[in-house]
């Protein structure tokens, strides 16, 4: 029942050798089906995001002698050389990969501290496996266990309440003035990587009705028509900014597009309407003098990035808490897991005090000519009875009573202690 854990992430390999690790959901199944086919693993997952790829499973032997098959199929699967591979994986047995698992799905383990994110992809991970039949017992538990630690950390700390992008940290000030986001209109002057993030904030905030305008049309009409919303001309200030409550400005330019003058004479067409501006550029895209305009709320980067500079700290600060409830988390499936260990240690003792009560009795009683097969078979009885009241009343204090399964530590040593090796197996 051990559980051995091999990957990589954004901390161990470069953006090229992640990539060329990553696994399609087609190929997680297909190297689940290949581990187990070739006895590697028992039980397997396979969780792959943008920033780590990683097979969980239960090995039918040690953990740590499947560890070299495991980087050895990663590396035949993906064709990548062992010299560039090997350097980047990381390995956890038992405890440690129950704690990585925990500490992934609760956001701890993120390249963005608390993403919310990577719970739902540890769900669609599980979902897949289960329903290939690729988990069993350990692995089901465990990752009950994990999506358990994530919700936990996500309803009980502030770790992923606050935004740690600039696009998210201007979408939620714009929240706090006209409250969801929902059946509001943005404008997104600007057409590259940084209005794409804007845009995908937007529309997970509701925002469908979104209109592009960018100095080159071509590349206006591309994001517009990825997201579904309206070209609008270049320079028409006036049309532009005649029904958007939100505004983000993301473009390359030396002096602003956006004057004082341009925006009080739109806000009089407006009749006065609040307008929200979210300028992103560098240089600033919007005259920084619009701020003064009555019903205006413009934030610059630098505001934004103070906004984000202050959550990361806060998001910080709830690491404790969040490390707290999976350290709950690691103990109670290691418990579990003990508790499963210990029944099959019960179950090949008793065996075993069969075989050596029957022995035991064959040549004593051989000797006892004057016993009546009567009493011998009260002695039969007794023995019995002694042997199993041994085993039984352990075995039902570890189904009743959790305290005593959180003690049990190492089972292995009992079972080394006790049983032979072809007992063991």
């Amino acid at each position: 029942m051990e559980i051995v854990l091999v990957g990589l992430n954004h901390r161990t390999a470069p953006v090229e050798v992640r990539e060329r690790v990553s696994f399609t959901a087609e190929q997680a199944r297909r190297a689940a089906d290949e581990l187990r086919a070739r006895g590697i693993l028992e039980e397997t997952l396979v969780l792959s995001t943008c920033n780590r790829s990683e097979v969980y499973g239960v090995p039918p032997e040690s953990a740590q002698d499947s560890l070299k098959a495991l980087a050895s199929f990663l590396s035949e699967f993906h064709a990548v050389g062992a010299e560039i591979l090997f350097s980047s994986l990381y390995h956890h047995y038992d405890r440690n990969a129950v704690r990585h698992l925990f500490r992934v799905s609760a956001g701890l383990d993120s390249m963005l501290l608390g993403e919310a994110e990577i719970i739902g992809q540890v769900r669609d991970a599980y979902k897949s496996a289960h329903e290939q039949g690729a988990t069993g017992p350990v692995l089901n538990r465990l990752f009950q266990g994990a999506l358990e630690v994530g919700k936990r950390v996500r309803t009980e700390t502030q770790l992923g309440m606050r935004p740690m992008s600039v696009a998210a940290a201007g979408v939620k000030l714009a929240e706090r003035i006209f409250g969801k986001l929902a059946g509001h209109t943005a404008l997104v002057i600007g057409a590259g990587a940084v209005s794409e993030q804007v845009v995908s904030t937007l529309r997970d905030r509701g925002v469908t009705n979104i209109f592009v305008m960018n100095r080159s049309r071509d590349r206006a009409v591309e994001l517009a028509e990825h997201v579904e919303g309206t070209v609008v001309e270049w320079g028409d200030w006036q049309n532009a900014l005649l029904k958007p409550d939100v505004v983000v400005s993301s473009i390359s330019t030396e002096d602003p597009v956006l004057s004082r003058l341009v925006l009080e004479s739109a806000m009089e067409s407006r009749s006065g309407r609040a307008l929200f501006l979210m300028d992103l550029g560098l240089p600033r895209n919007i005259e920084s003098a619009a701020a003064d305009i009555y019903n205006v709320y413009l934030y610059n980067l630098d505001d934004l990035s103070s906004i984000v500079s202050q959550n990361r700290q806060a998001r910080e600060g709830e690491v404790p808490r969040a490390e707290a409830i999976i350290e709950d988390h690691v103990t109670k499936f290691l418990s579990w897991q003990a508790s499963v260990e210990l029944v099959g240690f019960v179950s090949a003792l008793r065996a075993r005090l069969r075989e050596d009560r029957a022995a035991f009795l064959h040549a004593r009683l051989a000797q006892a000519t004057h016993l009546t097969p009567k009493d011998r078979e009260q002695i039969e009885s007794i023995i019995e009875e002694v042997l199993e009241k041994f085993l039984v009343q352990p075995a039902e204090r570890l189904r009743d009573e959790r305290e005593l399964r959180r003690k049990i530590q190492n089972v292995e040593a009992l079972r080394d202690l006790f049983l032979s090796d072809r007992e063991k197996r």
